[in-house]
C-alpha cells in the first residue's frame, strides 16, 4: 500500500526525510513546493523526483495538484488580521476559514487540505505559535482544522533534545480525517550522543572566530550580564550533552553555538556538516550551497529524528485499509 504525500514549504526536505524513514518504501512524494531558490538547489540535489519543485505556494492551483494521503507543511507563524472577520460579524454574516486566514500562508495550507482531503497531515511550527497574539493565532488555526475542515487534531511542543544533542522546541500538529487513536504519548525520545558525536575530526581554521569577533562577543555578553539579561554566546565542549537552538542567523556570528577549542585558542563555529548532523541528517545528505546558505537552511529546518518518531506513531493509522 502506497502513502502518497505532498511536501509543502519543503525547505531542504527535513520533514520528508523523517517521514520517508518512518514509513519506508510505502511513502511516495507526489508534490513538493518551496520558493527559496537556494533551498530548492539543496532539495533537488537530495530528492530526485520526476516532477519539478513548485514555487510560490500562493500561486499553486490546488485542483491541479495530485491527490495525496498525507500533507506535510512547516509553515511560518504569522498573525491573522481580524479586520475582515469583525466586519463580517458586525454585518451578521458567517465567516469561513477564508475570512479568518486570508493573507497568511496558513490559508494556503488550509485550502490545499480542503481540496485534497488527505487522510492525515503533519504541520510544524515554532514553539511560540501556541502563545502568539495572546493565543489567538493558534485558536484560529485549531478551529479551522477541526471545525471548518473536520479533522481530529492533536498538538504538542516537543524538544528535540531527546533525539539530537540540541535544544530545539517546536510545535507539532497532527490531524486525521478519521477518529483514530493516534497520540503524541507514543512519540518517545530515542536518545542521542553528546556534542562530540557530531564533530568532524579535521576542521578548516576558517571556522575559528577571529580575534575581533571573539572580543566583540565577550564584551557583548559582559554588557548584558551586568544588565541582568541572558544574552550572549553559548559555549559547548565535545562532552556537552546539548547545544542551544541552531538558528537561521547562525552564519552571522555563530554565537548561539560556539565550540571550545582549549585555553588560549579562540572558539569555533560548527561547520555546515556538523549543523546537518545536529539536525539529524545523515552524512549522505548533499550540501551543494555556500556556507551562508547552508547555515540558513539547517537553521530553518527540522530535527529529522523527531519527525521520524512522529511518523512512526502515525504510520499504523496511515497504512490501515481505507
Amino acid at each position: 500500500m502506497t502513502i502518497r504525500f505532498a511536501d509543502l514549504f519543503a525547505g531542504i526536505g527535513g520533514i520528508r526525510m523523517g517521514i520517508a524513514q518512518a514509513i519506508g518504501n510505502e511513502a511516495q512524494c507526489v508534490f513538493s513546493s518551496e520558493w527559496n531558490k537556494f533551498s530548492v538547489q539543496t532539495y533537488e540535489a537530495n530528492w530526485h523526483d520526476e516532477f519539478p519543485v513548485a514555487g510560490d505556494i500562493t500561486k499553486i492551483d490546488e485542483d491541479e495538484m495530485p491527490d495525496c494521503d498525507l500533507i506535510l507543511a512547516g509553515f511560518p507563524c504569522q498573525p491573522f488580521s481580524l479586520a475582515g472577520v469583525s466586519k463580517k460579524q458586525s454585518l451578521g454574516r458567517p465567516t469561513g476559514f477564508e475570512d479568518k486566514t486570508q493573507g497568511t500562508l496558513f490559508f494556503d495550507v488550509a485550502r490545499i487540505i480542503k481540496a485534497k482531503q488527505p487522510r492525515a497531515f503533519l504541520l510544524e511550527n515554532v514553539k511560540n505559535l501556541l502563545s502568539h497574539d495572546r493565543g489567538r493565532t493558534f485558536q484560529i488555526i485549531y478551529s479551522v482544522l477541526t471545525e471548518d475542515l473536520g479533522y481530529h487534531v492533536q498538538y504538542r511542543i516537543i524538544d528535540a533534545a531527546g533525539f539530537v544533542p540540541q535544544h530545539r522546541e517546536r510545535t507539532y500538529i497532527v490531524g486525521f480525517r478519521d477518529d483514530v487513536p493516534f497520540t503524541f504519548d507514543d512519540v518517545k525520545p530515542i536518545g542521542h550522543g553528546n556534542v562530540g558525536s557530531i564533530l568532524e575530526p579535521d576542521v578548516d581554521p576558517k571556522y575559528t572566530l577571529s580575534d575581533k569577533l571573539w572580543d566583540y562577543l565577550q564584551r557583548y555578553r559582559e554588557k548584558h550580564e551586568k544588565a541582568g539579561n541572558g544574552f550572549g554566546y553559548g559555549m559547548v565542549t565535545p562532552e556537552s550533552d546539548h547545544t542551544r537552538t541552531l538558528s537561521a542567523r547562525y552564519h552571522k556570528d555563530g554565537s548561539e553555538i560556539l565550540l571550545w577549542q582549549g585555553d588560549g585558542i579562540n572558539p569555533r563555529r560548527l561547520t555546515p556538516r556538523e549543523c546537518a548532523r545536529l539536525m539529524g541528517y545523515p552524512d549522505t545528505f548533499q550540501i551543494p550551497v555556500s556556507d551562508t546558505q547552508a547555515y540558513r537552511q539547517f537553521g530553518n529546518s527540522v530535527a529529522v529524528p523527531v519527525i521520524y518518531a512522529i511518523g512512526g506513531a502515525m504510520k499504523p493509522f496511515l497504512l490501515t485499509e481505507r
